[in-house]
């Protein structure tokens, strides 16, 4: 539901701004806020990305600022990541370990 409301806002600001209605700085505003969903990850996804960088289980916690059992039980499937952590891991994926520095 989110995104199709987002995709709405997002495309009707475009049109209006190609209408000459709404300026670039306002669109550019309202992209940033229609951010799209960060997606799930699976327990072998998230030791796909950690493997990916060479990181090990005690090192992407330290990376994250959590435990070193969390990233364990992610992996095992015990726990998933949520808020941040599911947003560190899209940023991981997407533009890689520097972004995170």
């Amino acid at each position: 539901m989110r995104k199709s409301i987002s995709d709405s806002i997002t495309k009707t600001v475009r049109d209006l701004n190609k209408s000459g209605l709404v300026d670039d700085i306002t669109l550019r505003n309202i992209e940033k806020l229609c951010l799209p969903e960060v997606k799930d990850y699976s327990p072998k996804k998230i030791t796909e990305i950690r493997k990916r960088f060479n990181l090990s289980q005690a090192a992407l916690a330290s990376v994250f600022n959590i435990s070193t059992s969390t990233v364990q039980k992610w992996e095992q499937g015990n726990k998933k990541p949520t808020g941040a952590s599911r947003k560190l891991l899209d940023i991981m994926e997407r533009k890689g370990l520097e972004a995170l520095m």
